[in-house]
């Protein structure tokens, strides 16, 4: 607990300079520590620290995690008040596990995920969704192009009621600088905000490159092996 403690504090100081290095307010950012691969004690022990929001990749994991958490810790306990976000690829077939398990999904890339969505609970609580934009050359890769975000996001309003659009989400390449990577999402977003104005997130950003991210407008930054340590098994 004492080393994880330090590396929250050390990050969450770097993302504050960061933040003010480019005019933000460090309050205005969402950090998001990504806790795959790791056991579910690992959320309970960022809960205890102040940590309401983590991210999970595989809807199994998000699942399991959060049920065992319920059982073990009982009612009314600190890890109620996390906030679990979705950030991983999402299959269709999997979209009432997801949306089952996640108060917020940042993957949102076709138009058959947001249907599968919608169905999962069509008069439920609105949940919070980005659509994820595809800032490489590579149609396999997740996200939808950028010049697509609009169509997407007309869709969603149109024949999905239950989600709410939030804003935009984007893995930068390996093969561009961030930044560059960063500002065309930042394009998207003003596009997403053509059709829906209040779609003012934009979840970019991750354990090495935030600064660029936060530089660029990112709201939620999805920071994992700075915070959490290396992954169990070295994965």
């Amino acid at each position: 607990m004492t080393d994880l403690a330090e590396r929250l504090t050390a990050l969450d100081a770097r993302i504050a300079d960061a933040a003010r290095a480019v005019g933000r307010d460090p309050g205005a950012l969402t950090r998001i520590v990504v806790t795959k691969f790791h056991p579910a004690q690992l959320v309970a022990d960022l809960a205890a620290l102040g940590v309401r929001d983590v991210g999970e990749n595989r809807q199994q994991e998000l699942t399991a995690k959060r049920a065992a958490l319920q059982q073990a810790q009982g009612p009314e306990t600190v890890v109620d008040d996390v906030r679990w976000h979705f950030i991983g690829q999402l299959q269709s077939k999997k979209a009432r596990a997801v949306r089952a398990a996640s108060d917020c999904v940042h993957s949102v890339d076709r138009d058959r995920v947001a249907d599968a969505l919608h169905a999962a609970d069509p008069d439920g609580s609105a949940l919070d969704v980005f659509l994820q934009v595809n800032l490489t050359d590579d149609p396999g890769r997740g996200g939808i192009a950028p010049g697509d975000v609009e169509a997407l996001a007309e869709h969603v309003a149109a024949r999905c009621p239950s989600l709410r659009v939030r804003g935009v989400m984007a893995v930068a390449p390996l093969t561009q600088a961030p930044a560059a990577a960063f500002e065309r999402l930042a394009a998207a977003a003003d596009a997403l905000r053509r059709v829906v104005p209040d779609a003012v997130w934009m979840s970019a950003g991750m354990s090495g490159d935030f600064a660029e991210a936060i530089a660029a407008g990112a709201t939620h930054l999805r920071i994992g092996t700075a915070i959490t340590g290396p992954r169990p098994g070295g994965g």
